[in-house]
């Protein structure tokens, strides 16, 4: 998606004519690597660095056009989502100092940003997924305003439907519907390039293949998604679905998702991978620009193939193959699109360095990595890793079962080593970005490890909203003193600045799991319930989930008490006989301070909250109990500070 003049196919003549072009590319691929086009006599490395852009209460800043001006010139980049940039970094020589030189660019690059960023009143984050994002930051709303990605969520609506289903199991459990593919837009990653000389190209993307799941299992840093820990590298599941176009059909007939790990190992050529997203997905975007690519060859000028690469750019394999141009000679790379964003830039740099070493390694450690793994099992290493991170069980070479740990620690840093040795690295560059690896696999703290932990000692005391403020600002905090994560020691709640519930939403701090009833239960199921789970309210709801009443614990004692006072057995009553029909309700997006006017002008107790005429949640005293007492703490910590300064 980084080709700006791009459209919607909005016709079949714009989707044939596109083709046309796309198989004209394809050709003229074939065509250059029969006759040794490609540069071969260097190998270059680069990455992509996306952040997230954060206010100064560590919500999500949808304030990227800003940014982006305030930058000005130079290798920046808009993502999806307006809470999103990435920075694009100036390719690098594979040899010598290129990973400690790769760090200075990035520090660099990133400590301008946040300055940019700062004096807009934000900051900016390093992170898989936001830890405090809210499904109101996903709204359509916060589309990044181009053409490009208008066009690429209405060709994704165009063939799945205005409706998404998100459903991620973990330590808990996400399912709930959305209106618009943005969701993709919490995903931040960090990706790494890799240059390959043509003939190279299927033995060093198998290994990208092999290698995806240790790298990944010690490199996960995306634990949360919307209040919900769900995988280690909730990443890999998020992006899957949420630009999944598939439909749900009744027949056991095979199809892949736009965003897969691959199918089999590569066999041929890189013109296999494009043969076979050609042949399996159809065109999603055409683009604005044509070249004559035939007469390009003829006059011996490398073509950019722009319709091939605008197709590749809408299938997004985890090991993307790239063809570029760069000094007027076309080259090849394989992209890396596994590794999440963050803890820290050094934390980054130790991950590049892992994966680059294996990508130069491997092949003199397994000849034909294909004979001794099987790609089943490749993929499904992959996907355990995601879930599991460093806890993962790999099925790994000749059928062994070997933890990640063991496998990482025993075999795969020595093979790292080698593999950058080959290349001439700096032996004191090898030593600390290794010794990274090695040192946070040893401690077992990923970023993953320490959003969870940091979570459930968190949540002890604090409500949801609290905790992942917390957390998120003590990662912002942590990045800026750039200790790799496993060094860092837990968030606490004294790691978030002044906190101010004016910004916060009804969404962040509603009770969602909700005790409720429907109308036609007898008032002595209500008092039970009220009794074992010690509420004040139930919320009466129909089977679709549509509110249509409510029951305080004030009602059914004024029901006992009516009772008492009359003579004679009492009867049993339905809830409906008691309850508030259609009482007053609040939207998940409302601020705070307009539930609590609400509450006050209406002398009640509690508000349900409903989006879409469901109920999603529910805001009592309670709530504002703990708002009061976060507040007051907040203000005698600035008290205290002001006074000892």
């Amino acid at each position: 998606m980084g080709e700006e003049r791009v459209k919607l196919a909005k016709s079949n003549e714009d989707v044939q004519k596109f083709m046309k072009n796309v198989l004209k590319d394809a050709r003229a691929l074939e065509r250059m690597l029969e006759e040794d086009w490609f540069e071969t006599d260097v190998i270059r490395i680069g990455a992509e660095q996306e952040l997230c852009l954060i206010d100064e209460h560590g919500k999500a800043m949808p304030n990227a056009m800003k940014v982006m001006d305030a930058l000005g010139d130079g290798n920046y980049t808009t993502e999806i989502a307006k809470f999103n940039i990435e920075i694009n970094l100036e390719p690098l020589e594979f040899k010598d100092n290129c990973l400690s030189q790769m760090e200075e660019n990035l520090q660099n690059e990133v400590a301008y940003v946040r300055k940019k960023v700062q004096e807009l009143g934000g900051d900016i984050l390093l992170t898989g997924i936001l830890p405090s994002i809210r499904k109101s930051d996903v709204a359509i709303e916060n589309l990044t305003p181009l053409p490009r990605y208008k066009a690429l969520c209405d060709a994704i609506d165009n063939m799945r439907g205005k409706e998404y289903e998100i459903r991620i199991q973990g330590m808990d459990e996400l399912l709930m519907k959305f209106d618009t593919p943005l969701l993709e837009g919490c995903n931040t990653g960090y990706q790494i390039h890799l240059q390959i000389k043509p003939d190279e190209f299927v033995s060093k993307y198998n290994i990208a293949q092999a290698i995806a799941a240790p790298v990944l299992a010690s490199a996960v840093n995306s634990p949360i998604l919307l209040g919900k820990r769900l995988w280690a590298e909730t990443r890999i599941a998020l992006f899957h679905q949420s630009v999944d176009t598939r439909g749900v059909g009744d027949h056991l007939r095979d199809s892949l998702p736009r965003v897969t790990f691959g199918s089999d190992w590569l066999r041929g050529s890189i013109l296999d991978i494009y043969k076979e997203d050609i042949s399996r997905y159809r065109v999603l975007l055409s683009s604005n620009l044509e070249e004559n690519v035939d007469e390009l060859l003829k006059n011996g000028i490398p073509p950019k193939l722009m319709a091939l690469n605008v197709h590749n750019g809408t299938v997004y394999r985890w090991n993307r193959p790239c063809y570029g141009i760069g000094g007027g000679k076309p080259h090849l790379r394989i992209e890396n699109r596994v590794l999440p964003s963050g803890p820290t830039v050094v934390d980054e740099i130790a991950n590049t360095a892992f994966w680059l070493g294996l990508m130069n390694g491997m092949e003199d450690a397994y000849s034909d990595i294909t004979k001794v793994l099987d790609f089943d099992n490749a993929r499904l290493n992959f996907f355990a890793a995601s879930k599991m991170g460093l806890d993962t069980k790999f099925i790994w070479t000749d059928d062994r079962k070997v933890t990640a740990r063991d496998l990482i620690k025993e075999e795969l840093l020595p093979i790292a080593r080698a593999g950058l040795e080959k290349v001439n690295i700096l032996e004191s560059d090898i030593d600390t970005y290794l010794g990274v690896i090695e040192d946070r696999v040893e401690s077992a703290q990923t970023g993953s490890y320490w959003v969870v932990k940091s979570y459930g000692k968190l949540i002890k005391e604090n409500n949801r909203e609290q905790t992942l403020s917390t957390i998120t600002g003590a990662m912002a905090k942590n990045q800026q003193k750039g200790e790799p994560v496993h060094k860092w020691g837990l968030a606490r709640v004294e790691d978030v600045a002044l906190w101010k519930p004016s910004t916060l939403l009804v969404e962040e701090f509603m009770t969602t799991d909700l005790f409720t009833a429907r109308k036609d239960d007898l008032i002595e199921f209500a008092s039970n319930l009220l009794d074992w789970r010690r509420i004040r309210y139930i919320p009466i709801e129909d089977d679709q989930k549509h509110l249509v009443g409510l029951v305080s614990m004030r009602m059914v004692l004024r029901e006992y008490s009516k009772a008492a006072n009359e003579e004679g057995e009492y009867k049993s009553h339905a809830i409906e006989d008691i309850m508030i029909s259609n009482p007053i309700t609040i939207h998940p997006e409302a601020s705070i301070i307009e539930a609590m006017e609400i509450m006050q002008d209406q002398q009640i107790g509690c508000l349900p909250v409903v989006k879409n005429s469901r109920l999603v949640g529910i805001i009592t005293e309670d709530n504002f109990l703990n708002i009061s007492r976060r507040l007051i703490k907040a203000l005698a910590k600035e008290n205290k500070s002001k006074k000892e300064k």
